[in-house]
């Protein structure tokens, strides 16, 4: 049965006190419905209800509806920039962000409120020597997952803020002296969350969606990385790679009839979980699912296409009428964030048309009129007129009223965003799962931690499993270095991964964004907003300070 994140109310108490006489027995309240904690965590199906809204408080972080919060993750960062209607308004992120910005408050209260105070309430619950479990695993199993996306959303926090408060237990009072742990200090918590989850967890589910031992592997090898224990990283991510369970997947599988290859199939509807006989690829992901309670999140799906796609149906033909009209097949992008010329080109330029994942079937660069006559089916070509801006080839620039936006209605599209939309084409939004944590990725870290080990042979090798997938040339193992490895996870993982949390687990946020993100620069000096000793890390957000009256919650440096 398919594990569905359905919101369960566990917080909602219904308490009725009778004050029927002065025995003070009678005041005592005693919870008698069943969404009360005090009868919810006395057996495994309470447990499971609440680990479903664990789940549900995890699944909030992504793009369900048209918020941008995790788009942060990757926008204004080497890969991808805003695409306003009027690019020389800059409203930069580096520039604007402070400790009010919704960005920062949004992630710290995500961790906090949704997912470490409910992972809490799990953990510190299970240890009732009342519950009646069904078997003797149960309670370890339960704990481990619940550790585990604690974990997880630590991992968030300590690469966004560095060192933040460390609350391992239910808070059932009032608190307002928390105080910032050190950044080791986090990550040896997150280290150990994982390591007893590892230790824990099942090897494999039957509901799509549920924790395995992989996924906690795949996190230890990065919070390893973090740590600078590049042997320990190593073993966790063998692990994963070396536990028979997962493989690079190098043979087409799931809808045959549908053009493609191995990798864009790797993303398609109903592929994307993990099965013995489809997709061996991937450790964790979390589920969407059209028509059932609890299955379409926010406003209705997966809205990656909507944030990272083109708003084509903008864009106008030479007689200024819309060029493209939204369909099935295509959908519908708003343009909010564009790649940028290192994502959609740079690192492209040396296998071109060996390597699949710049293949049509994984981006579409090409786009065609599907509106009337006399455009209809011809494919939209450019020239760049005297005024710098691009128009259709073929016609005099200056008779056109409006030239093609490729900032916004026109670039290259990833299509790992693409998928069935249901009969709502129009929304933009698919009903796709969004994939975590992949082996390719895997491979990558344990690639990252043998090149920090001074390896480069087998840094070389892992990373070539990935290259030889793809049909791209082999990399010699002198040009391995830590922006090769940047560069083969943007091949790799776009949209996947969440590029600035890399960044800045790697210390590149300031040599990278500058050099690849034109609109981190001010248009006219050319200077970098980002400023040194600050944008390393966000700020913590002021309401969680001002929350902190009993002690002094510490700023980051420069906010």
């Amino acid at each position: 049965m398919k594990f569905y994140n359905i919101l369960i109310g566990l917080c909602c108490f219904g308490f009725v006190t009778l004050f029927t006489s002065c025995n003070e027995s009678i005041l005592k309240e005693t919870p008698m419905d069943f969404f009360s904690p005090e009868n919810t965590f006395l057996s495994k199906a309470g447990f499971d209800a609440a680990i479903t809204g664990l789940h549900d408080g995890v699944r909030d972080e992504m793009a369900f509806a048209d918020n941008h919060n995790e788009n942060s993750m990757n926008h204004f960062t080497d890969l991808w920039t805003d695409a306003p209607v009027a690019p020389t308004v800059v409203d930069s992120q580096w520039l604007t962000l402070n400790p009010t910005s919704s960005f920062p408050v949004f992630y710290w209260d995500w961790a906090y409120k949704q997912v470490i105070a409910r992972a809490n309430t799990i953990i510190t619950r299970a240890e009732n020597p009342d519950i009646k479990w069904n078997a003797s695993t149960d309670k370890n199993q339960i704990v481990a997952e619940a550790r585990f996306l604690r974990g997880y959303a630590y991992s968030v926090l300590v690469n966004l803020f560095g060192g933040v408060p460390i609350v391992k237990e239910e808070v059932t009072t009032p608190k307002f002296d928390y105080m910032r742990a050190s950044k080791t200090e986090v990550l040896n918590f997150i280290v150990s969350d994982l390591t007893f989850a590892s230790q824990n967890l099942p090897l494999t589910t039957t509901q799509p969606g549920r924790i395995v031992k992989a996924a906690a592997d795949h996190y230890l090898s990065e919070m390893y990385l973090c740590l600078g224990q590049y042997d320990n990283a190593i073993s966790s991510a063998s692990s994963v790679i070396n536990a028979g369970l997962y493989k690079i997947m190098t043979k087409r599988f799931g809808d045959l009839s549908r053009p493609g290859d191995v990798f864009s199939d790797l993303f398609w509807t109903k592929q994307l979980n993990y099965s013995a006989s489809g997709n061996m690829e991937t450790i964790w992901a979390l589920q969407v699912e059209y028509g059932v309670t609890g299955g379409i999140p926010g406003d209705g799906g997966n809205a990656q296409l909507r944030h990272y796609g083109p708003a084509f149906d903008n864009l106008k033909d030479p007689n200024n009428k819309q060029a493209i009209l939204v369909c099935d097949s295509l959908g519908r992008g708003n343009g909010w964030i564009t790649p940028t010329y290192y994502a959609r080109n740079t690192i492209w330029v040396s296998d071109w048309t060996r390597d699949i994942r710049n293949s049509k079937y994984n981006i579409r660069r090409d786009f065609y009129y599907n509106n009337l006559a006399p455009f209809k089916g011809q494919k939209i070509e450019m020239v760049t007129g005297a005024d710098g801006k691009a128009y259709w080839k073929g016609t005099t620039p200056l008779k056109l009223v409006v030239p093609i936006d490729t900032l916004r209605f026109m670039f290259p599209w990833f299509r790992k965003l693409e998928g069935n939309y249901n009969g709502n084409a129009s929304s933009g939004k698919t009903y796709n799962e969004f994939i975590k944590a992949r082996l390719a990725e895997t491979y990558l870290l344990r690639a990252e931690a043998y090149l920090m080990k001074g390896d480069k042979q087998k840094a070389a090798d892992d990373i070539n499993v990935l290259r030889n997938r793809a049909s791209a040339t082999p990399v010699d193992p002198a040009k391995v270095d830590i922006d090769y490895i940047l560069d083969e996870r943007a091949r790799e993982l776009m949209c996947e991964e969440r590029r600035l949390r890399t960044l800045i687990r790697m210390g590149k946020v300031l040599e990278r964004v500058p050099k690849y993100n034109f609109r981190e620069r001010d248009m006219n000096s050319g200077v970098s907003y980002l400023k040194s000793n600050k944008n390393e890390l966000w700020p913590i957000p002021q309401s969680a300070i001002d929350a902190n009256k009993d002690t002094k919650l510490e700023q980051n440096p420069g906010y």
